[in-house]
């Protein structure tokens, strides 16, 4: 029997490690959701960000001496690999064995959830995202974090941002940028946001703790959030 196309989901980091420490109140909604979505014959990759415990790690080692940004991104990459073992750890019996930790590993794998986490310093778990989604034959990648909409400026900064429905890639790389920068909060990383341009993926961008949301647009395609694409529909 063919198994259905994986949704791949980029999880942030600030969703499981905030400030204020592991949510598991989140991890719980979040792991009841896609129990509930898996027996609708839907299979789930899961890249998940190193939130703030990376950037903890990042503020005490340049504290201590000053860091590279090679030293930055490995220090970043570990803590999205503690992450991951946590969602493998609450995915025990639906997800596969292996932590996916290189994305060039392509593997064939047959549960509902496949886990992965931070791969080399430069590139992001977008970046990971991206490419899981293009081993195994998505097209679309969900971005979770504490964001609910891309916005056409800064809404911290400005009064007047305007939250966006829809997008093309080129208005959203001209938001981003084009550089790539560890513990960097931009909506989705722009090296990734290359990548998915490259290979006319669609990203959507949503806020990960609001389930009936995230319920919405797994089930409907509805809900509050920016889908960037190709063509900006």
């Amino acid at each position: 029997m063919k198994l259905p196309v994986p949704i791949v989901i980029s999880l942030g980091g600030s969703l499981v490690a905030p400030p204020e420490g592991i949510d598991a109140t989140f991890l719980k909604a979040f792991r009841a959701l896609l129990l509930e979505q898996i027996t609708h014959d839907k299979r789930f990759i899961l890249i998940v960000g190193g939130g703030e415990t990376a950037r903890e790690y990042m503020r005490a080692a340049s504290e201590v001496d000053e860091l590279t940004n090679d030293d930055k991104d490995w220090l970043g990459i570990h803590a999205t690999r503690l992450n991951g073992h946590l969602l493998r750890a609450i995915f025990r019996k639906e997800a596969h064995p292996e932590m996916i930790k290189n994305p060039e590993h392509i593997i064939e794998w047959h549960t509902p959830i496949l886990v992965a986490a931070g791969w080399r310093p430069g590139h992001s778990t977008d970046y990971v995202a991206v490419r899981m989604g293009l081993n195994y034959g998505a097209t679309h990648v969900l971005n979770l974090s504490n964001v609910s909409q891309v916005y056409d400026k800064d809404p911290n900064k400005f009064n007047d941002a305007t939250p966006l429905d829809a997008l093309d890639w080129t208005e959203f790389q001209e938001i981003v940028g084009d550089a790539w920068s560890p513990g960097s909060r931009a909506p989705f990383d722009p090296i990734a946001s290359k990548l998915a341009a490259e290979h006319s993926m669609k990203v959507t961008i949503a806020d990960g703790k609001d389930i009936e949301n995230l319920r919405n647009i797994l089930e409907t395609g509805t809900g509050i959030k920016t889908d960037i694409s190709p063509f900006g529909e």
